[in-house]
């Protein structure tokens, strides 16, 4: 039995649906919450200073991509990727399982790690479990992930379970080498690994797979292979299957979750943090996320006189209209992904304290079939 977590404390579980709160970097982090993704140590057209005024206090970045540039050593000449990239709050490091599917030209998996190529100047790299922890180490992360075998939708039982059986190898390798690792440092940094539950679009293998990855002492679980191009209803459908699955003391992480529709249901069945590039990706396309009209595309001619205030971090300050921002669209304005950028985290930011509130006055399932209608896909 896993013993109990100090880096999650659920403060309400009336249903699937729960609240909670994550203590890292000597914070206290509500839940269910959504995770900016800094990849290579930035949130694309975010300062992350203005991320911190928001209230974000965990971001992501990828040991893949940090690894390659800048590089371990210039990292650690200054000190910790909190150093480097000026950010004082948590982050938590995937470990490049999913380069492991994207990259699938470049890369050779085998039972001792992942052999690939960069795809910046066609150098070779092995990954083992264990140098992904030594490198996510020497980055100092708040939250290591496992170095993991992500499939896409679409592949035979047989292979999906090669994947899976090879990602729970890796896992008890990974753990061995953090507890390994954080015994040896004795650092007084607050040192946290997730497991990975895979198993594609199988329910016996979803259920092979959360029980094997439950089995090891890590501090949070992370459901991988989700949103890799499955139909919501399959999405949703594993989702439930896999909800009463997991060990409730534990934190829950859907890892590469963004819009709204998946954010709900995804919390709907006890998941408590999230990460993606969906807003930032949209803002860049010009589509805002709003809590009273859904998405909205700023390009439309429709907003080239429409002079109410945005909503961005600063709308006080600064009172950019939508007149405003739909010129800097059509004129190809570099600050036009900038504003956009700040509108859609801060959307995420309300939207998740909004699926607090709902959650801790009982009104999670009205609050779930209304941001369901606005946000349904065309």
């Amino acid at each position: 039995m896993h013993r109990p977590n100090p880096l999650f404390e659920i403060s309400c579980a009336r249903s699937r649906a729960r609240t909670g709160i994550l203590r890292l970097h000597n914070q206290s982090i509500n839940t269910p919450m959504f995770m900016p993704v800094g990849t290579l140590g930035n949130v694309k057209a975010i300062e992350l200073k203005d991320l911190n005024k928001r209230g974000y206090g965990l971001i992501l970045g990828n040991t893949y991509h940090l690894f390659l540039r800048p590089g371990l050593e210039i990292i650690e000449e200054v000190g910790s990727l909190h150093d480097f990239i000026h950010w004082k709050q948590a982050i938590l490091t995937d470990s490049g399982g999913y380069q492991v599917m994207s990259l699938h030209k470049l890369r050779k998996i085998q039972d001792e790690g992942v052999l690939f190529q960069s795809h910046l100047d066609g150098t070779k790299h092995l990954f083992t479990p264990e140098k992904v922890v030594d490198i996510q180490t020497s980055l100092r992360s708040d939250i290591q992930m496992v170095l993991d075998v992500c499939v896409p939708p679409g592949i035979s039982h047989e292979e999906t379970s090669h994947a899976m059986k090879q990602t729970h190898r890796w896992a008890r390798r990974a753990r061995d080498a953090f507890e390994s690792k954080r015994n040896k440092t004795q650092s007084d940094w607050p040192l946290h690994q997730f497991g990975i539950i895979q198993g594609g679009f199988y329910a016996d293998l979803r259920s092979e797979s959360s029980e094997h990855i439950q089995s090891i002492p890590f501090e949070g679980i992370a459901i991988g292979g989700l949103a890799v191009g499955e139909s919501f209803a399959e999405y949703a459908k594993q989702l439930e299957y896999l909800a009463p699955l997991l060990d409730s003391t534990r934190i829950h992480y859907a890892m590469g979750i963004g819009s709204p529709d998946f954010i709900l249901e995804a919390v709907r069945n006890g998941v408590d943090i999230f990460d993606s590039v969906y807003p930032t990706r949209c803002a860049r396309n010009g589509r805002l996320l709003t809590l009273t009209e859904g998405t909205i595309n700023i390009k439309n001619a429709r907003f080239a006189h429409d002079f109410r205030i945005l909503p961005t971090f600063y709308a006080e300050e600064q009172g950019y209209t939508y007149s405003y921002l739909h010129h800097l669209f059509r004129a190809k304005e570099i600050l036009a992904t900038m504003i956009a950028s700040q509108i859609n985290l801060r959307f995420m930011h309300q939207f998740c304290a909004e699926i607090r509130s709902s959650i801790e006055s009982d009104e999670f399932e009205d609050y779930y079939l209304r941001m369901n209608t606005l946000f349904a896909r065309k």
